[in-house]
C-alpha cells in the first residue's frame, strides 16, 4: 500500500485586507446620490408617471389655446380682470389635478404594492428616500411644464393675435408668468407627494388634494364678502394664482406674486415635515 500525501492548504485570511475592505465599503455604501438615481429609475420606468406628466403638459397647452379661441370669438374680448398672459396659462388650474395625482402616486404606489419595504430595507435611514422622491418630482415637473408653459403662451398668443389681443414674449410680465406657472405646478406636485407620504393612501390623499385646490376655493364664494376678504387670498390655489400674469381671479385683496408663492409653499413644507416625522417614527 502507498500512503497518500495530503495536498498543502493555504489558510484563508480571517478578514479582507484593509484596502479591499475599504473598497467594498465604498461599493456598498448608501449615499443620497445613489438613492436619487434609484428613484429616478423608478420614475422613468413607470408608464403611469410619464403619461400623467404628459397629460399635465397637454392640459396646460391645450386649455390655454381653447380659452384663447373662445376669447377671440366674443365681442367684448378679454373678460374683466383677465390679461392675454393669464388667459394663455389658464390650463394651469386643470393641469394641477394631474400633477397632484402624480405626486401622490409617486409614493403611495409603493405602499399599495409593498415595495416601500424593500426601499426602506435598502436605505435604513429612510429619509433619503423621501428627499430623493421630492427632488425627482420637483425636477421633472418643473422642467417639463416650464417648456409646456412657453408652448401654451406661444399658441394662445397666436390665436389672440386674430383680434390684436396678444402680447409678445418680450413683454416684461410674460417670462415671469410662465415661470410662475411652472413653480405653481411644481409646488402642487410636491404637496401631493407630501400628502401621499403622510397618509400612505392614494384615495384619501388625492381627495384631500382635490378638496383644497378645487372644492374649497369656489365654496368660499357662498360666504359673505366681508368674511372672505380676510382669508380667501391665503388659500393655496388663490395665493399661487397671483404668479400667473396679473389676473386677480376674483380675489378682493390679492397677494403679490412673491408673497403668494411663499404662502403656497408653507403648507407643502409643513406636510413634508410631518411626512418625514412619520417615516422616521413608524413602520411602513
Amino acid at each position: 500500500m502507498t500512503a497518500t500525501t495530503p495536498l498543502p492548504t493555504t489558510p484563508l485570511p480571517a478578514t479582507l485586507p484593509t484596502g479591499d475592505r475599504a473598497g467594498g465599503d465604498r461599493a456598498l455604501r448608501v449615499t443620497q446620490l445613489r438613492v436619487l438615481r434609484s428613484e429616478w429609475t423608478k420614475f422613468r420606468s413607470l408608464r403611469s408617471t410619464l403619461w400623467t406628466l404628459l397629460t399635465a403638459a397637454v392640459l396646460l397647452t391645450g386649455l390655454g389655446a381653447g380659452i384663447a379661441a373662445i376669447t377671440v370669438n366674443q365681442p367684448e374680448g378679454l373678460a374683466p380682470g383677465e390679461t392675454a398672459i393669464s388667459t394663455s396659462l389658464t390650463g394651469t388650474f386643470i393641469a394641477q389635478l394631474a400633477i397632484g395625482a402624480l405626486g401622490v402616486l409617486m409614493i403611495t404606489g409603493e405602499y399599495s404594492t409593498g415595495m416601500i419595504r424593500s426601499s426602506l430595507t435598502a436605505v435604513p435611514r429612510r429619509l433619503p428616500v423621501l428627499w430623493a422622491k421630492l427632488i425627482v418630482v420637483a425636477g421633472t415637473v418643473f422642467a417639463t411644464l416650464y417648456v409646456a408653459g412657453y408652448a401654451a403662451f406661444a399658441v394662445a398668443q397666436t390665436i389672440l393675435s386674430g383680434k390684436h389681443l396678444n402680447v409678445p414674449l418680450t413683454d416684461p410680465a410674460a417670462p415671469a408668468a410662465v415661470l410662475g406657472a411652472a413653480l405653481y405646478l411644481t409646488v402642487g406636485a410636491l404637496t401631493g407627494l407630501a400628502l401621499g407620504a403622510l397618509l400612505r393612501n392614494t384615495a384619501i390623499a388625492i381627495t384631500i388634494f382635490v378638496a383644497v385646490f378645487f372644492v374649497i376655493p369656489p365654496l368660499t364664494n357662498l360666504l359673505p364678502a366681508a368674511w372672505t376678504a380676510h382669508f380667501v387670498q391665503y388659500l393655496p390655489s388663490n395665493a399661487g394664482a397671483m404668479m400667473l400674469g396679473g389676473s386677480t381671479y376674483g380675489v378682493v385683496n390679492p397677494l403679490t406674486p412673491v408673497t403668494g408663492f411663499a404662502v403656497m409653499c408653507a403648507p407643502m413644507l409643513v406636510l413634508t415635515g410631518l411626512a418625514a416625522w412619520r417615516l422616521r417614527r413608524f413602520d411602513a
